[in-house]
């Protein structure tokens, strides 16, 4: 069988003279040549702690200029540095026999490159962070039956279902042609929940999403979690765990009832193609300007009692059910003033009130605001037409696909 280390370097350059390492004048040429010099530890017989040194020198170097000023600012070169760095840190790792806290910390690594770092040779730590999860031991059969009954648990949690009343229920259709959902949805900009447009999703019948499930496909991935209840709130943060740590915590634990956890927007699918296929966007997207490399696909992963706060977004939305059910509220853009958003920059797209408690002295006209609202069920597609202002609560444990296109 082969080892680790020779599954990696097969998809590596076959020497130090294929292995591209280009920059421009905004790396300094100290850098470079750190990095050549790593490049040359890798087709040779150098020790692993002087790889290590090197490649962890690399990062934190190119860390600190990603960490300065805002993330906009940053020079792409920089973090094609720190996917270098990245790489030869899993090298160093992987390149004896390692343990398996070593593996561990190799997809960590890859994780971080992907995370804050740039795409280098044709993805290279996308195909990396694959070899090392097949190498990750599996969990035992102990630990399985354990996670099965807190799944059942979970799954038998009572949960309050709105009564939704019929004037204000926002419409159901199931299947509409292209034609229909443009000439009465798309274009006048109206709400609707679509049926049965994503029956055909593995996510939803090869392989139903499960907290099972995303452990066996992603549980040792580090990815980037919402902390907090709301976005709004003060205590609201943004952390990184892996996937499993994040279902320990938040969805079996529930930290103390902190609520929103959420596994953050599209890195998810960006960094673990094996959810990417599970899923297709909904051929309506095709009505839009743009190809399917502009869509952009987020993941929404959490608890009972999440909530986002009542908020529009800049394009079109396909918020797509796939497990549980979640409480939505939509208000049109034309009652905006009747919304009081929050006068900052930061926060001009969201609501001050609180939905469901709202504080009819400080905010007296959001009563008078027209509204419409439903439960979304697994396999229901809602249609959240753009600048459209929307209110979402899940009402069990729940994962939903948005796409946003224009």
């Amino acid at each position: 069988m082969a080892t680790l280390w020779s599954k990696i370097s097969a998809v590596l350059p076959h020497n130090e003279e294929q292995f591209p390492l280009q920059f421009s004048d905004k790396v300094e040429s100290s850098v470079v040549e750190m990095l050549k010099q790593s490049r040359q530890q890798l087709y040779s017989n150098a020790t692993s702690a002087s790889r290590m040194l090197n490649a962890q020198i690399i990062m934190d170097f190119s860390w600190e200029k990603l960490n300065t000023g805002t993330w906009r600012h940053v020079d792409k070169e920089w973090r094609r540095v720190y996917s270098y760095g990245c790489l030869f840190k899993v090298a160093a790792l992987c390149r004896e026999e390692p343990s398996a806290d070593q593996v561990l910390q190799a997809v960590r690594t890859c994780d971080m490159g992907l995370l804050m770092g740039a795409a280098i040779m044709d993805n290279i730590l996308q195909v990396v962070v694959r070899i090392l999860q097949g190498d990750v031991k599996k969990i035992n059969k102990g630990d399985e039956e354990s996670e099965h009954t807190e799944v059942k648990r979970i799954k038998i949690e009572c949960h309050r279902v709105p009564a939704i009343k019929d004037d204000l229920a926002v419409p159901r259709i199931k299947c509409p042609s292209l034609e229909s959902f443009n000439t009465n949805y798309l274009l006048p900009l109206k709400p609707v929940i679509l049926e049965g447009i994503i029956e055909h999703w593995p996510a939803l019948n090869q392989h139903p999403w499960s907290i099972e499930y995303l452990r066996s496909v992603a549980g040792c991935r580090t990815v980037p979690v919402e902390v907090g209840s709301r976005y709004t709130d003060e205590e609201w943060s943004q952390t990184l765990l892996t996937v499993n740590e994040f279902i320990d915590r938040y969805i079996i634990n529930k930290d103390g009832g902190k609520g929103l956890g959420y596994l953050a927007q599209h890195q998810l699918f960006d960094q673990i193609p094996e959810l990417k296929e599970d899923i297709r966007p909904p051929d309506y997207c095709c009505l839009g300007e743009g190809d399917e490399d502009d869509i952009t696909v987020n993941a929404w992963f959490g608890p009972r009692g999440t909530v986002s706060p009542l908020h529009q977004d800049p394009q079109q939305n396909f918020l797509a059910q796939v497990v549980g059910s979640k409480y939505i509220r939509l208000y049109s853009p034309e009652d905006t003033d009747k919304l009081y958003p929050h006068q900052s920059q930061l926060l001009h797209n969201t609501s001050q009130v609180e939905v469901e408690n709202p504080d009819t002295e400080r905010f007296p006209e959001f009563a008078e605001a027209p509204y419409l609202e439903c439960v979304l069920q697994p396999g229901d597609v809602l249609f959240i037409p753009v600048r459209h202002w929307h209110y979402v609560r899940s009402l069990e444990l729940s994962f939903s696909v948005s796409f946003w296109w224009s």
